[in-house]
């Protein structure tokens, strides 16, 4: 499955129970409402077990500050539907600086990881079992 817009996108792998996403621009509240509505219906067939997602931040510029409670409650989500891992793709001080609020505010520091390139988040899914194949479709690719 793979959902595009303006803001985000989504790329599903069902099969190695993967959600890949990439995130654009400038966030408000209302875009980081949508993106919760989306991600939890793209993640649908896989939250009945183990699953991971690996965000690209590389293109997102920054949130206003409701926003990081909106994704803090969506990792929180994320975790009680059984997320293992979650992966972002982040070379920005700025962004990073919200990310971690938005890790507290979710509760989940401790299953959030950050890395300047796609290569390195790949390689650390791997490293926890995830296949991550080059024929996928994945967005990253």
């Amino acid at each position: 499955m793979n959902l595009w817009n303006f803001d985000f996108s989504f790329d599903l792998d069902e099969k190695n129970r993967l959600l890949f996403g990439k995130i654009y621009g400038v966030w408000k509240k209302e875009t980081a409402l949508e993106y919760v509505e989306e991600l939890k219906e793209v993640a649908k067939p896989i939250i009945d077990k183990p699953w991971s997602k690996m965000i690209d931040l590389s293109n997102w510029k920054t949130v206003y500050p409701d926003v990081i409670q909106v994704i803090g409650t969506l990792n929180k989500w994320c975790r009680a539907n059984n997320m293992e891992w979650t992966v972002y793709i982040i070379d920005h001080q700025v962004g990073f600086s919200q990310l971690m609020k938005m890790f507290d505010a979710g509760d989940n520091r401790d299953i959030s990881r950050t890395f300047r390139t796609v290569a390195e988040g790949e390689k650390f899914l791997r490293e926890q079992g995830y296949t991550i194949r080059a024929d996928s479709g994945s967005i990253f690719k």
